[in-house]
């Protein structure tokens, strides 16, 4: 058998460990680069800690249905709100019943309040609603008179003129001034009579249409609503100006106050178009999920997935067969949000299977928030703010600073233990402990601006628990290399032949503490899921820093005199391990039994 060449690394070894410690180096510098360019320098607070905004809403029985306030009923609704608010599940905002129609919404400090309570008022209709007729957001101008019109109405004023004259020489009475001017009737809505027969076709996509209303075809019949007076709502829709927040706000009062039977006159979300709606073709409880997702394939971009339940399939089929027949605008569905326009997307086919897409120039933002308003948008109750106060903390600086201080003082005995008993290699631990507790907070600042993420009392006592969890894996590694050392031989091979055994022990041991961090996440909710989410982050992390900080130190460290030569305060001294010199051939021959017969 071949010797093995001069210089070849047993198996296991790490040849360049200076460039794994320069690797993990940049990435921090990288995180704190990071966190200090976002202009972000601490980590958001839950209300625990830093306090808040908290919001009352009160239950209030829909039209037509007089027990709907019940205890299935409010747990759904804190259920929907709370997906709302909280989004990712980590914003750490709290949702939860008081009494029998009160709910009670803590919005942690950081967050914005004003959207926060858009979200939480939103929670009374949602429903698919053909567009009538739409035009642009501001007051629609009122005519001028032609020089024809000018003359005939003159003239009727001269007729009426005299005949009031001749009244009032008749019956002996002043005549009153004329004063105002006469101004033309709106013409009344044409009816369509077309009827579309729904196809039974493949699911297929809807564009959505959020940059701006269609002009409106001067030949193309309008459909008359179902309900109410066709003149009248076009004398509202005229009337009506979308280009002011307080118009809009009043609009969607109104608008949500009225029948799903009823039509509508409705302002979009951005205020650039106001529409008349006909009734709700489907409620917003037909849709059972809708997901945000990026078609890379299709080259659409940003697009909105929707499923409806075997009802609102039916519906969706048949509303848009009859609309993909007809002219813009109506061809157009609203989708419809306590009387807001959220989006009218354009139907291009009958859109059946249960299944559909909108498309069409959307953000990421802009298709999350369509797909949480489908998801999230319908109640089985209206809700109202009835009160909205700014809360201090819960906890307190003083239990913050407890909180603190039982960290500190546990750091402080872990530190104590380590430099007793390991000497020289608690330096080792300590270097790694203050690479975890920076990637640590760098990652949790970055997380808040990211995902919500905000820091409670429950997700520090979490990264307190990880100190152990940390400090277990070095003593995991370290006492490998001591056993090693015991058997007789030299630090180099033994930090090397010590590696294999230690990271299987830490992966295990590890993947154990993350399983329960992850299934604690899942099925708790509020302070509880911020410790999971927070021991799951550092037992992750504490994966990266043995592997890629304590491993390459200790190689490089065993090529140094002070640990090599097994200082006595380097922590490897034979001696003090109990380590024998091994016998010599002679010793062993010396000792040897001596047997009888031979003798």
């Amino acid at each position: 058998m071949a010797a093995p060449k001069k210089g070849r690394r047993s198996p296991g070894g790490q040849g360049r460990p200076g460039r794994v410690l320069a690797l993990i180096l940049i990435a921090m510098v990288a995180l704190t680069a990071g966190m200090f360019a976002s202009g972000h320098t601490t980590p958001r607070l839950g209300i625990d800690l830093a306090g808040g905004t908290s919001f009352t809403l009160e239950a209030k029985n829909q039209p037509g249905k007089p027990n709907a306030i019940n205890t299935t009923n409010m747990n759904t609704a804190v259920g929907i709100i709370d997906r709302r608010v909280n989004g990712l599940g980590v914003s750490e905002a709290e949702v939860q019943t008081q009494g029998v129609k009160h709910i009670i919404v803590n919005i942690p400090k950081g967050t914005n309040a004003k959207q926060a309570r858009q979200q939480v008022g939103t929670t009374a209709q949602l429903g698919f609603r053909p567009v009538l007729t739409s035009t642009a957001g501001v007051k629609t101008p009122e005519p001028a008179p032609s020089a024809g019109d000018k003359d005939k109405a003159d003239k009727g004023k001269q007729d009426e003129k005299s005949k009031q004259d001749d009244k009032n020489k008749s019956s002996g009475s002043p005549s009153p001034s004329a004063s105002t001017q006469g101004r033309p009737v709106t013409d009344a809505l044409k009816a369509d009579k077309a009827d579309a027969t729904p196809g039974a076709s493949a699911p297929s996509s809807a564009k959505a249409d959020d940059k701006g209303a269609k002009k409106d075809d001067k030949k193309a019949p309008t459909p008359t609503p179902a309900t109410g007076d066709a003149a009248a709502l076009q004398k509202k829709l005229d009337a009506l100006d979308c280009s002011t927040k307080e118009s809009r706000s009043k609009a969607n009062e109104a608008a949500a106050a009225a029948k799903p039977t009823d039509s509508i006159v409705a302002c979009r979300k951005d205020g650039q178009v106001k529409e008349i709606l006909g009734p709700v073709a489907v409620e917003g409880t037909g849709v059972t999920a809708a997901n945000a997702v990026f078609d890379s394939q299709g080259g659409k971009g940003w697009i909105v997935q929707l499923k409806f339940n075997s009802s609102g399939s039916k519906k969706f089929a048949q509303v848009t067969g009859q609309l993909a027949t007809k002219p813009a605008p109506q061809n157009q569905f609203a989708i419809v949000l306590d009387g807001e326009v959220v989006s009218d997307p354009s139907v291009s086919t009958s859109i059946g299977g249960g299944q559909a897409e909108i498309s069409g120039g959307f953000t990421q933002q802009s298709a999350t928030d369509l797909a949480n308003v489908l998801s999230f948008g319908a109640l089985p109750l209206s809700f109202d703010v009835v009160t909205e106060t700014t809360v201090t903390a819960a906890l307190g600086g003083e239990q913050l600073r407890a909180g603190l201080i039982a960290g500190a003082i546990g750091l402080f005995l872990v530190i104590v233990y380590l430099v007793a008993y390991y000497r020289g290699l608690a330096l080792v631990a300590l270097a790694s402990l203050a690479v975890s507790a920076i990637l640590t907070y760098t990652i949790m600042v970055l997380l808040g601006p990211a995902i919500s993420f905000a820091l409670n009392l429950p997700a520090v006592c979490g990264a307190i628990v990880a100190i152990g969890i940390t400090a277990d894996s070095f003593i995991v590694y370290f006492e490998r290399i001591r056993d090693e050392i015991r058997e007789g031989r030299t630090l180099r091979p033994s930090v090397e032949r010590a590696w294999p055994r230690a990271r299987r022990t830490i992966l295990v041991s590890d993947f154990v503490s993350f399983l329960a961090a992850a299934v604690l996440f899942v099925v708790t909710v509020g302070k509880v899921q911020g410790f999971a989410f927070t021991l799951g982050l550092t037992t992750l992390l504490d994966v990266v820093v043995v592997f890629f900080f304590t491993k390459p130190l200790m190689t490089i460290l065993a090529r140094r005199k002070f640990f090599a030569s097994g200082h006595p305060w380097s922590g490897l001294d034979p001696k003090r391990l109990g380590v024998k010199p091994p016998l010599r051939a002679s010793r062993r021959r010396a000792s040897a039994p001596v047997d009888p017969k031979e003798a």
